[in-house]
C-alpha cells in the first residue's frame, strides 16, 4: 500500500494543477516532486516494516509477506528516486557540476546521502521558484516593452572570450532583454588583441550596424577589456557620432597593478610559451591574428595609464557615459580561478572582483559598485552571468533589464 500510494502521488500529482510553464521547470520540478516523495516514502516504509516485523514475530509463516512487501518497496522507491535524479540532472541548470558530483559522491554513504538529497532537492526547488517568478514577471509587462530602447544594444565582450554562438559570453541576459522587447547586437571582435587593434574591429562592426540596419546609433555596453576598447574606439576611430550610450561593467579604467607585477616575476620564455600557446589555439576557435601579450599588457596599471594618456581628453558631450563594478566579499565565493586572484588582487589593488578592483572602475556620469550581503559577494564572471547562477541578492538578468529600461526612458 506505501508503495503504491506513492507512485501515485509523484507520478500524478505533478500534472494536476501544476502552475509551472515551461516545459523545463515542468521537468526540474517532477524530479524534485519525486525525491521529496522518496524520501518521505522511505522514513514511512521502514517506521512501517520495523512495526510489521515486530507484530510478525511470533508468526513464522508472514515473512514471506514481510519480504514481498520488502521487495515491492525496494523496486518502487528506486523506480521513484531514478525518476527524480535523471530528471534533475538532466534538466536542472542551478545544481551545475558541484552539487551533481556530490550527489554521485555521497550516494552510497549513509547519512551523507541523505544530505546531498536534501541540497539537491533545496537547489531544484529555488530554481524553480525563481525561473516561474521571472517567467510570470516578463509576462506581466511583455506588452510594455520595457527595454525597446530607441537605438539597438551592442554588446561587447571583454579579453580572452569569444562571442561563439553556443555558448553565450553574456550567459541569459540577452535572451532575457529580447523577451522585454530589446535589439542585440555583438561586437563579433577578437578575443585577445591591443586596446589599439581591438578599438579598430569594434568601430568596423559599429559603422557595418548602422549601415545595414539605418539605426543612426548604438547603445553599447561593454564588460571588462571591451570598455577601454570602446572608449579608444570612440577617441580614435570617429565613431563617436555613432554612440548613444557607453555603459561600462566592471572595466579597468585605472588598469591592474597586479599584472605589472606578474610580467616582471615571470620570465620572459614562459610568457612566450603561454602566448604561444593561447594564439595557437585560438586561431583553431576562429581568432585570425590574436595576440595574448598585447592584450595583457594593455591591462596593466602602466598600459592603461598610457592609453588614457593616448586617448587624452575624451569629448563624450553627446554620448551618455556610465560604469558600474562589483565585488567579492570573501575569496572563496568567487569560482575559480577567480577564488585565487582575488587574495593577489587585494594585496596590490586592495578590495576587488577577483581581478580589477574597486579603484579601477569609476567612469562617466555616474558609477554604482554593486554586492551582496554575507560572505558571497559578486565576482568579475558573476557580471556577465558567466556561470548561470541565481545568486541570492543579486538577479544580474533583472540588472540588465532595469539598465537597458533606464536607457529607454532616457530616450536612448
Amino acid at each position: 500500500m506505501v508503495a503504491i500510494v506513492t507512485f501515485l502521488y509523484s507520478n500524478i500529482m505533478p500534472l494536476i494543477g501544476s502552475t509551472v510553464h515551461t516545459k523545463r521547470l515542468k521537468l526540474c520540478d517532477h524530479g524534485r516532486i519525486c525525491l521529496t516523495t522518496f524520501a518521505y516514502s522511505c522514513l514511512v516504509s521502514v517506521i512501517y516494516h520495523i512495526v510489521f516485523m515486530i507484530w510478525m514475530i511470533p508468526n513464522v509463516a508472514s515473512w514471506t509477506d514481510f519480504l514481498y512487501s520488502v521487495l515491492v518497496c525496494v523496486v518502487t522507491l528506486s523506480i521513484l528516486f531514478w525518476n527524480g535524479i535523471i530528471n534533475v540532472y538532466l534538466f536542472s541548470v542551478q545544481l551545475g557540476i558541484k552539487h551533481r558530483v556530490i550527489g554521485i559522491l555521497c550516494g552510497l554513504i549513509p547519512i551523507a546521502n541523505l544530505f546531498a538529497l536534501g541540497k539537491i532537492v533545496k537547489v531544484v526547488k529555488d530554481e524553480v521558484v525563481t525561473e516561474e517568478s521571472k517567467y510570470l514577471l516578463n509576462e506581466s509587462r511583455k506588452d510594455k516593452e520595457i527595454c525597446r530602447t530607441k537605438y539597438p544594444i551592442l554588446f561587447v565582450h571583454g579579453v580572452f572570450f569569444r562571442d561563439f554562438k553556443n555558448f553565450n559570453y553574456w550567459g541569459r541576459i540577452p535572451k532575457e532583454l529580447e523577451k522585454n522587447g530589446c535589439k542585440v547586437y555583438y561586437g563579433n571582435h577578437q578575443s585577445a588583441l591591443s586596446v589599439k587593434d581591438s578599438a579598430k574591429e569594434l568601430a568596423e562592426r559599429i559603422r557595418n550596424i548602422v549601415a545595414e540596419t539605418n539605426c543612426k546609433k548604438v547603445n553599447i555596453i561593454a564588460h571588462s577589456k571591451g570598455g577601454l576598447d570602446v572608449r579608444y574606439a570612440i577617441a580614435k576611430e570617429n565613431i563617436g557620432e555613432m554612440v548613444a550610450s557607453l555603459t561600462t561593467i566592471n572595466t579597468p579604467h585605472k588598469g591592474c597593478e597586479f599584472a605589472d607585477y606578474l610580467l616582471t616575476k615571470v620570465p620572459k620564455s614562459i610568457q612566450n610559451k603561454i602566448a604561444t600557446t593561447y594564439n595557437t589555439s585560438l586561431r583553431q576557435l576562429g581568432d585570425k591574428n590574436p595576440d595574448f601579450m598585447a592584450s595583457v599588457n594593455d591591462l596593466t596599471a602602466s598600459g592603461v595609464k598610457a592609453i588614457n594618456e593616448d586617448i587624452g581628453e575624451e569629448h563624450l558631450d553627446n554620448i551618455y557615459c556610465q560604469s558600474f563594478g562589483s565585488i567579492l566579499n570573501k575569496a572563496t565565493s568567487g569560482k575559480f580561478p577567480l577564488n585565487l586572484s582575488y587574495h593577489l588582487v587585494k594585496y596590490f589593488d586592495g578590495k576587488n572582483d577577483g581581478l580589477v578592483s574597486i579603484k579601477s572602475f569609476p567612469w562617466g556620469e555616474n558609477y554604482t559598485l554593486l554586492t551582496v550581503k554575507g560572505n558571497r559577494g559578486i565576482s568579475h564572471g558573476d557580471m556577465i552571468d558567466l556561470n548561470r547562477e541565481n545568486i541570492k541578492g543579486f538577479d544580474v538578468r533583472e540588472f540588465y533589464v532595469q539598465l537597458v529600461s533606464d536607457l529607454k526612458n532616457r530616450n536612448l
